[in-house]
């Protein structure tokens, strides 16, 4: 699935998205700085989730919101905004916005409502063979895992299993495992200060170091230090 965050502030982007990505390891996020961004990735992928900021530059957050929803009518769209503001409010409920959340976010609250989206409206990945291959990934993806093993424990063949999962969870087998493994990466880094970055690797499931960090930048955008250096 794909979820789109939008915020001027680039902490506050790190933040939701580290909130996130651990609970809904298999959700894709597009991040965007204002609402030119957050337009351009809306013409290009198929959004189904968007959290939005009210006071971007340029366009509001509830103009962003309108764009979103004329591109992509069953989007659901949850507002972010530093300040209880009864026109903000009135506005969100009239662009038919599923929740509004008022900032510093707080982790239980957005949860919560992220929980609910997920288990009422997100949609539901059809084949029971690709809920199994997802749910053997999330617990074996720091293992020495690959598409043809995949296969073979969810009875398929490879071949199959590959275009099947891509029509259905929107990415190949090959990004998701990258994906998962990043952002447990990310929390090691985080949490584990005593860990270096080549025990890092290897509990993400690389054999090579240089591997993992060419990985990391290319995921986040700087190398595995760094990220562990911002973070503490």
């Amino acid at each position: 699935m794909n979820v789109l965050l939008v915020d001027d502030e680039p902490l506050e982007l790190e933040q939701l998205e580290f909130l996130i990505q651990p609970q809904f390891p298999f959700w894709r996020l597009y991040k965007a700085a204002d609402g030119t961004q957050a337009n351009s990735i809306g013409q290009e992928v198929q959004i189904q989730l968007a959290l939005l900021d009210i006071n971007l530059p340029g366009k509001s957050g509830l103009l962003v919101a309108e764009d979103l929803r004329r591109l992509h009518p069953e989007i659901h769209i949850i507002m972010i905004s530093a300040h209880h503001n009864f026109q903000y409010a009135r506005q969100s409920i009239k662009l038919k916005v599923m929740d509004y959340i008022t900032k510093p976010v707080i982790e239980q609250e957005l949860l919560e409502v992220l929980h609910e989206f997920d288990h009422n409206d997100s949609p539901a990945v059809q084949s029971k063979v690709i809920q199994e291959a997802l749910q053997i990934m999330q617990k074996q993806f720091s293992g020495k895992i690959n598409l043809s093993g995949l296969a073979s424990a969810v009875h398929m063949n490879p071949t199959y299993l590959s275009r099947l999962f891509h029509e259905e969870v929107g990415i190949s087998f090959s990004e998701y495992l990258n994906q998962l493994r990043m952002e447990y990466a990310k929390q090691l880094l985080h949490r584990h200060s005593d860990l270096n970055i080549a025990d890092v690797a290897e509990r993400c499931g690389f054999n090579s170091q240089h591997y993992f960090c060419t990985q990391f930048h290319k995921h986040v955008g700087m190398p595995p230090k760094k990220f562990r250096e911002k973070r503490n």
